[in-house]
């Protein structure tokens, strides 16, 4: 396997990070473009690995992470930029995941793939799902433990708080640091609410998908994957028994190889991936 790291510029001219991973043998392999999720990041726990699977597979695999992801480029598993993280919205996920598109498809750092897939984990998920209604250079879609609606991420009575202190703080378990949302998130969430949100865009998706949900995800509950696929009845829906929210994953993953759960849906997605 052969890697490549880039920088390109996203939302708000802060930088993205991706690493492009390709088989050792040259040939227009199809692209895999993953999109983490909250708290998420390009070197998060099994991600590597993941990417090493694929890649055995015959596909290319490019993984990113999100400008205002609170990683910087001085860090790879470290949550250094809690100003940034803080200052994150939607639209600049959406902006970000277009951009890195655009990038993968110019043919300027590496040939252009005929075809290019998504896999969205989580929050990433949603963000795939309405890039995907939009955007006919998408192949195929597949989401993982996927949201159906961004405002799940929070309880409803949180907002008037957040509208009073300007900001909202989600603890980050591993890390027990306190990750800031600043008030810009929500009020994107309401401006843009036609564009953001992921119920309609998913009836818009005409592209093949697989939506793929743990019946164990205690972070994302299973009702949501199955309201997605209600919205559209051309998507797919593979339920992972005793399935979690990370398929068994967790960061650090010290092991040499990802856990049976995860393989399961690495498998799964990959025959998906490759029926014409």
């Amino acid at each position: 396997m052969k890697s490549y790291s880039y920088i390109i510029s996203g939302a708000s001219g802060k930088p993205i990070a991706l690493d492009l991973c390709t088989p050792d043998a040259q040939g227009n392999y199809p692209l895999v473009i993953f999109v983490h999720g909250f708290k998420g990041f390009k070197d998060w726990g099994t991600h590597n690995l993941t990417a090493k699977y694929f890649v055995d597979k015959g596909f290319q695999f490019l993984k990113f992470n999100f400008s205002h992801n609170g990683v910087s480029l001085k860090e790879k598993e470290v949550f250094d930029d809690l100003e940034a993280f803080g200052q994150n919205t939607f639209s600049k996920e959406l902006f970000d995941l277009d951009e890195v598109l655009t990038f993968a498809l110019s043919g300027e750092e590496f040939k252009a793939p005929d075809r290019v897939f998504l896999i969205g984990h989580s929050r990433g998920g949603g963000i795939c799902i309405i890039q995907a209604a939009e955007d006919r250079r998408v192949s195929k879609l597949v989401t993982w433990a996927s949201v159906n609606r961004f405002s799940n991420m929070w309880q409803p009575e949180q907002e008037s708080q957040w509208k009073k202190d300007g900001v909202i703080y989600s603890v980050n378990t591993r890390t027990n640091q306190q990750m800031p949302l600043n008030i810009t998130l929500l009020e994107d969430l309401e401006h843009n609410s036609e564009l953001l949100e992921i119920d309609s865009a998913a009836k818009k998706v005409s592209q093949p998908w697989l939506i793929i949900h743990g019946m164990a995800d205690p972070g994302v509950a299973v009702a949501q994957a199955k309201e997605l696929n209600r919205q559209n009845a051309k998507s797919q829906l593979l339920l992972i028994q005793e399935g979690d929210h990370v398929f068994g994953a967790k960061h650090p993953w010290t092991a040499n190889e990802i856990p049976e759960k995860l393989k399961e849906v690495c498998d799964e997605t990959i025959s998906f991936l490759r029926k014409y």
